[in-house]
């Protein structure tokens, strides 16, 4: 038993790290709560300015605020989704190697995320800054990576719909045709009078391109969708393109029509780019004085266009690095800030962590002590007690009851005649033979000398006249090699088998098969005897201490039996 006074400081040792322990998870919760709570809160601010149209910069401002106070491995979902808002903001300035730059900064951390929208909102933003850099086939390369991840359906529609209409960029409206007509055929698609009049405006496009007379219908059908729902920037594009496609049937008229329409309807939109597009197809297009005046329009409309995405571009940039400088310098203070309160708890804690450490480990040394000691002794009962109950259980069902017979025969026979000595004599033997072998079950020591000599013994004492066992590939192993330990085990493994077989199975033919493969032993016992029922096994004492034994040399035990049907144990081990 451990002492009472050991016991006191042991517990008392054991509360005090405890107690620190908890103090500090304390802390570190609370910081990360109060962490969380400041990047959720300048999140919310950004998405105010960000879905108001109106102020984007503020939203760049908030987000990147937001992102410095994420650490991206704990923080993953909250840092990407400020990076693909980021990257939004920029694209939409204009500013496509910077929106690239922001989104890709996201790619280590992806693969923490579970939600698979987040993933598809940075490829589809990647996919977009490419399709605008003219870098056609790495966009189309992020827009296949956003369809095949598993989203919602809206999304890997929307991922199709861009893939198909980088196709038309690239002349080949054979290919996006059939994408565009799938896409139409959507009952999600035709819900959204938006969605639904683009896919009619893009595949009035490829039939105009591919010279089909089917085109105009489709414009028309675009047209009318666009008007009912007020959507000016779709009605800016279906109208360039009916300029296009009346300019290309010599009708002047009719496309300059369109291109003004397209031109009021993108300005209405504020889309500035596609208005400078209408404005340069009027230019070119007007008598000489008019197309002057528009020339210059143009040049003026494109001039501030340039100026205040080079603005936003600069502003971006110092807003980005401003907050880098200033997370830098926090950082600086905080860490001296850190080492001046360590410095002050290492001073005040020193006396109070030394006597923790000592007494922790005096408890532990004399706890380890005793505990090895009272479990040696256990140990030894067990072992004691097992080994007692077991030449107990031997005695009486191996040897008690042919004494008992032997007694009655003697009694009722007349022991002068040789025939009744003669089986008297052999009960005698059989009697002796099993006292042997009882002797030898309880043996503490084999001998490792001669063990493939004590081994073949042992087997063949269970070679009676009512038994065939055949033993085969004993003299292939290379015992010598093979430790102690792992000899002991399986000679006790193999006369339990052995013990079992004799007592419970009626078998009448035995094999035991020894092999050695890659440094691994194999023993295939098999007998022919009554089997048992493995669905219905449980395993109880000569089984599980087989079972004990094997796994003790870190080796493997199966059993295959049907009722009936006869014993197999496979043993495996390292050799």
């Amino acid at each position: 038993m451990i002492p009472k006074r050991i016991q006191i400081f042991t517990f008392l040792a054991a509360l005090l790290l405890a107690f620190f322990s908890c103090q500090k998870e304390n802390i570190d919760s609370s910081k990360k709560a109060k962490n969380d709570t400041e990047i959720l809160k300048l999140i919310s601010k950004a998405d105010k300015f960000y879905n108001s149209y109106k102020n984007t910069d503020s939203a760049f401002f908030y987000y990147n605020k937001a992102r410095t106070y994420c650490k991206p491995k704990e923080d993953a979902k909250h840092y990407i989704y400020c990076m693909y808002y980021m990257a939004e903001i920029q694209q939409g300035q204009g500013d496509f190697q910077g929106s690239i730059k922001t989104a890709n900064e996201t790619f280590p951390f992806l693969s923490q995320i579970k939600n698979s929208n987040y993933v598809w909102n940075i490829y589809s933003v990647l996919g977009r800054n490419y399709y605008f850099t003219y870098d056609y086939p790495t966009a189309i390369y992020y827009y296949s990576k956003a369809f095949i991840l598993s989203t919602d359906r809206i999304n890997k529609l929307e991922a199709k719909n861009n893939i198909a209409v980088i196709y038309i960029k690239q002349q080949k409206f054979d290919k996006a045709l059939p994408i565009f007509l799938s896409i139409n055929k959507e009952k999600i698609v035709k819900e959204n009078p938006e969605n639904y009049s683009k896919t009619l405006d893009y595949i009035g496009y490829c039939y105009y391109k591919l010279k089909d007379p089917k085109a105009l219908s489709f414009f028309e059908s675009s047209i009318k969708l666009k008007r009912q729902v007020n959507y000016n920037d779709g009605l800016g594009r279906t109208y360039y393109n009916l300029a296009e496609y009346y300019h290309n049937r010599k009708d002047p008229n009719l496309a300059m029509k369109y291109a003004k329409l397209s031109y009021e309807n993108y300005t209405l939109s504020n889309n500035t780019d596609d208005r400078l597009l209408a404005l340069k197809f009027i230019a070119e297009n007007s008598s000489n004085i008019e197309s002057k005046k528009n020339t210059l329009i143009y040049i003026k409309l494109n001039d501030s266009i340039f100026v205040a995405r080079q603005k936003a571009k600069n502003q971006f940039a110092k807003i980005k690095y401003d907050s880098k400088k200033e997370k830098d310098e926090n950082l600086k203070l905080k860490a001296q800030k850190i080492k001046n309160e360590l410095r002050l708890a290492k001073q005040e804690s020193k006396n109070i962590a030394s006597y923790v450490i000592i007494i922790l480990a005096l408890s532990l040394i004399v706890f380890l002590y005793f505990f090895l000691t009272v479990r040696a002794n256990q140990q030894k009962i067990e072992a004691t007690y097992q080994s007692e109950t077991r030449i107990s259980k031997k005695l009486h069902d191996e040897l008690a009851n042919d004494i008992y017979h032997s007694m009655a025969f003697v009694e009722s026979r007349n022991l002068t005649s040789e025939e009744n000595k003669s089986q008297l004599m052999q009960k005698l033997d059989d009697i002796y033979s099993r006292c042997r072998n009882i002797s030898k079950d309880n043996t503490p020591f084999l001998d490792c000398q001669n063990y493939k000599a004590s081994l073949k013994e042992m087997i063949s004492g269970f070679n009676v006249s009512s038994i065939n066992l055949l033993i085969n590939g004993l003299d292939t192993i290379s015992w010598d090699k093979i430790d102690k330990t792992k000899k002991t085990a399986v000679y006790r493994s193999i006369q339990e088998l052995l013990v079992n077989m004799k007592k419970h199975s009626n078998a009448t033919l035995v094999a035991i098969t020894f092999k050695e493969h890659n440094n691994v032993v194999m023993i295939n016992y098999t007998d022919n005897g009554k089997g048992i029922d493995t669905n219905k096994m449980v395993l109880k004492n000569g089984l599980h201490n087989i079972e004990n034994r094997i796994h003790d040399i870190k080796g493997e035990l199966e059993i295959h039996s049907d009722s009936g049907k006869g014993f197999k144990v496979l043993i495996k081990f390292p050799s």
